[in-house]
């Protein structure tokens, strides 16, 4: 783990979902990325716009938060865990994702 963020792999995501596993999956990329393909139970919520809209997260759930590549979830995981969330960041990001992706 790197600067004490917690990560967690996209087979083990894909698990837990499987599982139905209480958590939010958040996808901090821009609409276009969005809209090429996402995780299912995800909600989109852009990094520049997390601090506005941290009131739709459940701070009684961990959350999970998902990019391209890792690079960008892994500062909203940083931000999130600082402010007293359960976070993780989806190591590898939509790049590593083995499941489906909606479009």
């Amino acid at each position: 783990m790197s600067h004490g963020v917690k990560e967690m792999t996209p087979q083990e995501l894909l698990e837990k979902l499987a599982a139905n596993e209480k958590l939010q999956v958040i996808d901090v990329r821009e609409v276009e990325e969005w809209n090429e393909g996402h995780i299912k139970e995800a909600k989109l919520i852009p990094l520049g716009f997390l601090p506005h809209r941290i009131d739709e997260l459940d701070k009684d759930l961990p959350v999970v938060l998902v990019c391209r590549s890792g690079a960008r979830s892994h500062r909203a995981t940083e931000y999130l865990s600082e402010l007293g969330f359960d976070a993780a960041n989806m190591v590898g990001g939509m790049l590593a994702w083995p499941g489906e992706k909606e479009v």
